[in-house]
């Protein structure tokens, strides 16, 4: 398979989670409570100091992201009837709401998770609605715009992200794939299945690693079915691999602080996808990836953040040098012309 294109004005779909978000802080470390001969029986509670209630989901953070930096994607899920209010803040984002399905039986889904002081997090996540997205098909939203330059599947209902792979297949649609908080459902033949073909595949190390060992394939065969490997490595930065290129490892943009790692992935993949919709590069888009990834861990809530391009351009300058910066800046929401 060779290097796929930059995407130019892209029409990009996010097919993922909508869900609300619970989040808490542990004052401690969960290491402390567990007891290694024990976990088979392991029964704890843990007294929190914090609860927040945010939006989340990893479809609409994604999308959220990408409309933040002047994208206009369209989020593809499913949500329940209680989803006005969130329609209203995704859409006054940038975000394209018309290929969210409603249910009429289930809640949104809900996200519980709570972080301790090493920044671990033991989470729950209840799919209620999510799970009528495999009634979702892309050909209407693909007419709708005209065409669809890429669809990217993102966590949600197992089965509604093998359709989604599927129906690209069949009708041309460039796609890529982020398994991760699904590669504990899916068995290797899963895997394997959804991810032939991807224009992208995303992982962090962990998930990279996991993913190897539930194909069983080795790092070439991955090669010879996707596109480009994007894999995020945390404060080690990002490395992507072509299959016409040298392996490209980019740093990290440098955190402030940690206040929270909830959704980093999801704004890293947003950044990164943004600047691949304005036609950037692949260092430039690991970039742009990298410095969304870190504003959301320097901020509580995965769609909190806010932009600021003369901040923004600043970090970028500081982390990647003046030309990196120029480059982003150019497709940075306020640029001139």
């Amino acid at each position: 398979m060779g290097t796929p294109a930059r995407i130019a004005s892209a029409r990009i779909a996010v097919a993922g989670s909508i869900a609300n978000d619970n989040l808490m802080r542990f004052p401690g470390r969960f290491a402390d409570q567990l007891v290694a001969d024990q976990l088979a029986n392991v029964s704890l509670s843990f007294l929190v100091d914090d609860l927040v209630v945010r939006r989340g989901g990893i479809g609409a953070n994604i999308a959220f992201g990408m409309g933040v930096l002047g994208c206009h994607p369209v989020l593809v899920g499913a949500v329940g009837d209680d989803f006005d209010d969130y329609r209203s803040w995704l859409e006054r984002h940038g975000v394209d709401c018309s290929g969210v399905h409603i249910s009429e039986l289930k809640h949104t889904a809900r996200f519980v998770c709570t972080t301790d002081d090493d920044m671990c997090q033991i989470a729950a996540f209840y799919a209620g609605a999510m799970s009528e997205a495999r009634l979702i098909e892309l050909e209407p939203i693909a007419n709708r715009l005209s065409g669809l330059d890429l669809v990217m599947i993102s966590p949600d209902d197992p089965q509604a992200m093998l359709q989604h792979a599927q129906e690209c297949r069949q009708r041309g649609y460039p796609f890529a794939v982020d398994v991760s908080q699904q590669l504990a459902t899916f068995d290797g033949a899963q895997v394997r299945e959804l991810i032939t073909g991807a224009e992208y595949l995303f992982t962090n190390e962990y998930e990279w690693e996991l993913l190897l060992r539930k194909t069983g394939w080795r790092e070439d065969d991955v090669a010879s079915r996707v596109g480009i490997r994007v894999t995020t490595l945390g404060a080690k930065g990002a490395l992507i691999v072509s299959p016409d290129d040298v392996p490209l490892r980019l740093p990290s943009v440098p955190e402030t602080t940690k206040a929270d790692p909830t959704g980093a992935g999801d704004g890293f993949r947003a950044g990164f996808l943004a600047a691949r919709g304005h036609g950037l590069g692949l260092e430039r888009a690991a970039q742009l990836g990298s410095l969304i990834a870190v504003q959301v861990l320097e901020t509580v809530g995965t769609q909190e953040w806010i932009f600021d391009r003369q901040e923004a351009l600043r970090r970028l300058r500081d982390a990647y040098g003046p030309e990196a910066a120029d480059d982003i800046g150019a497709i940075l929401p306020g640029a001139a012309g």
